[in-house]
């Protein structure tokens, strides 16, 4: 197939995708909020559930935060328990050896006297000389926290543990933490269904959106870049929703809750705890700085090694061929080394991270612990509140991290995100006309055309020619001479730019494109087959053909033979590359499947050009059979095998310079017989 433009392919990567194409880490968003809204917008369907989902993040974090409060009461009342206990017996051998009070023990002194609790009990012992005003402030001190328990205890009965208490606690933290899980568990599956969704209907949208843009657009657009909206930049997308948001909202969650209950604890030691708040940010920023660029050097290195594997595996025989394997091995070495090298310098900075917020943490929880215990001597909190709120400090550190770590992610997501709006958001071919075309005779007219992939470039300049239907006609010229364009306008791939094309005197452009493509039929010299049998191949041509259809389709086409030798004849299963079959079977079988589809309109462009002389005939006989009472274009730089045609078209830069049949164009000693001179040369 000629070339009218020059291209360059760009490096390849893995499945073909563009090496740069893919998300770098640290990629930012060009507009960040706007992206942001429309990424929303587009999952309003899903609002609900995300709302529900992150309600039960949110409820999952709550109940989890009660679970170190309880079990600080649960310790609590255990230490209560023993105190008053110790309390009591300090007591009742005051009473039993003090000869003062008439009375052996502390249960009958409250039975005598009429007093039911301590801090009566203190005040009689004060008044019977037991104890002095001085003695009962200190019994009094030293309970701190623990006072209102132990002095309003029973004193009939020698107090214990509170079993039943620290019972009820203890089931109450188990069935939080089997109804937390059953949020958490809740929460995920929702969101994993809205994420699927999402990135189900991205695929969705964007696989439509591929057959609505005009050629145009991937004139522009490498493939790999095309891949990787369906690849890299949904399943990032699809990640962050599955994971990052929900990690976000409970890590925010955490973070405030924990807060709450640390100053509900001690203001005191919650100040202490977030004074250290600033110097994990600036740390984290701090490697974060270093470590993307190294990442950034990972992601170019990974790339350029999968790439150098894919074309050392592609072209593996003309490395033999060549000798080449030293040179490939040295140069992949090279990469490979420069990937080794920058991996573990974005590794060993990324892994950083967690060392050092378990750095900053210890510092929190020994400055806890320091004035945790200060404060219990002072009689300012209990032994169970420090055991709460030193498991508050683990919880709270944590979570900043995952926040900073999950911003990071986000502003790539965003990226990726924008990347797929713009791609869906770009302008759709147009449509000029709504007309479906009735019985097509195969009259074509091309009048006055002008034509340029770039409106100042204009390659295509006045074309003008009348084909009748039935007609074969060739065009023939050098490359870059715009034989290629000229079908691919029939086709109406690309508007004019001036003048007109005509189907059986009528205007294409008033034609809605897929019913005008409906009428012709293509066969190129770079076959396409896809993975899948013979028979769906041929089949391609027109979806509700029959099996007896497609058989008769391949026999006309002269490829039923072949076929009926390969390994399950017509369910012979073609793989990815087509290549377990030669390109002159694939050209047969193109040429069955054009038979198939019946159109009106044929075009032929380099089928024959790179098969052997036996082949060539095969195909050419196939051609006869497939031209027969259809108008048909044939684009071919072998000029012996057009010389049958009905009319020749010449063209140069662009213009048709000469037309005619073979012998009107040779007896004038034009450019066209310079050129098929030159091609028996020797």
């Amino acid at each position: 197939m000629s070339n009218d433009r020059n291209s360059v392919r760009p490096p390849r990567g893995p499945m073909g995708v563009g090496r740069h194409a893919a998300m770098r880490p640290g990629e930012k968003a060009k507009d960040f909020k706007g992206t942001l809204v429309k990424l929303l917008k587009y999952m309003r369907v899903s609002l609900p559930a995300i709302i529900l989902s992150l309600l039960f993040a949110a409820a999952s974090v709550v109940l989890t935060l009660n679970i170190p409060r309880l079990l600080g009461d649960s310790t609590d009342k255990l230490i209560e328990g023993f105190m008053q206990r110790q309390i009591y017996d300090e007591i009742d051998a005051v009473v039993r050896e003090n000869e003062n009070i008439p009375y052996d023990s502390i249960a009958a002194l409250a039975y005598g006297e009429g007093i039911t609790d301590f801090d009566q009990l203190f005040d009689v012992m004060e008044e019977k000389g037991a104890i002095s005003a001085a003695q009962k402030e200190e019994y009094e001190k030293s309970l701190g926290d623990y006072a209102e328990g132990v002095l309003s205890m029973s004193l009939s009965v020698r107090p214990s543990v509170d079993v039943d208490a620290i019972i009820k606690l203890l089931t109450v933290i188990t069935v939080l933490i089997f109804v937390s899980a059953a949020i958490s568990y809740a929460q995920s599956f929702i969101l994993a269904g809205v994420a699927q969704r999402t990135s189900y209907r991205l695929r969705r949208d964007i696989d439509v959106k591929i057959n609505k843009l005009p050629l145009k657009y991937y004139d522009g657009t490498t493939n790999g870049n095309v891949l990787s909206y369906l690849t890299n930049d949904v399943d990032s997308v699809s990640t962050t929703l599955n994971q990052s948001l929900s990690q976000l909202i409970s890590s925010i969650t955490t973070i405030v809750g924990v807060l709450v209950m640390m100053i509900s604890i001690s203001w005191i030691m919650a100040g202490v705890a977030v004074l250290i708040v600033p110097v994990s940010l600036v740390l984290i920023a701090t490697v974060v700085k270093f470590s993307q660029k190294y990442f950034r050097r990972q992601q170019a290195a990974l790339a350029a090694v999968n790439g150098h594997i894919e074309e050392m595996y592609a072209g593996n025989k003309v490395i033999q061929l060549y000798n080449r394997k030293d040179e490939s091995v040295a140069e992949f070495a090279v990469y490979n080394k420069e990937l080794a090298q920058t991996a573990q310098k974005s590794q060993f900075l990324s892994g950083l991270m967690q060392p050092i917020m378990n750095f900053v943490g210890n510092i929190g929880y020994v400055l806890a612990c320091v004035i945790g215990g200060v404060l219990t001597a002072s009689g300012k909190i209990t032994v169970g509140d420090i055991q709460a709120f030193i498991t508050y400090i683990r919880q709270f550190n944590q979570p900043i991290g995952q926040v900073a770590n999950i911003a990071n992610t986000l502003q790539s997501t965003v990226a990726a995100a924008e990347r797929v709006f713009a791609f869906l958001e770009a302008e759709d071919e147009k449509e000029t006309g709504d007309a479906v075309p009735g019985e097509v005779k195969g009259d074509v007219d091309f009048v006055n055309v002008h034509f340029g992939y770039d409106p100042d470039n204009i390659i295509i300049k006045n074309f003008s020619c009348s084909v009748k239907a039935g007609q074969k006609i060739a065009i023939v010229g050098p490359t870059g001479a715009g034989k290629t364009t000229v079908v691919k306008l029939l086709m109406r791939y690309y508007d004019l730019n001036g003048g007109k094309i005509l189907l059986d005197g009528r205007d294409i452009a008033d034609y809605k494109r897929s019913a005008l493509r409906e009428e012709f039929g293509m066969v190129l010299q770079d076959t396409w087959l896809y993975s899948g049998t013979v028979m769906d191949n041929i089949r391609y041509g027109r979806l509700d053909a029959t099996d007896e259809e497609v058989i008769a389709a391949a026999k006309l086409a002269s490829a039923d033979h072949f076929i009926r030798t390969l390994d399950g004849g017509y369910n012979f299963v073609i793989n990815e590359e087509a290549d377990n079959i030669s390109q002159g079977q694939k050209q047969l079988l193109t040429i069955a499947r054009a038979l198939l589809s019946d159109p009106k309109v044929l075009i032929l462009d380099e089928a024959t050009s790179s098969v052997d002389t036996r082949t060539e005939q095969l195909i050419q006989n196939a051609m006869v059979t497939l031209m027969e009472g259809r108008t048909s274009f044939i684009i071919a730089h072998r000029l012996s095998t057009i010389t049958g045609a009905d009319k020749i078209l010449v063209m140069r830069d662009g213009d048709i310079v000469e037309q005619g049949t073979h012998a009107e164009l040779m007896a004038a000693k034009g450019f066209y017989e310079q050129l098929y001179s030159s091609q028996f040369e020797k």
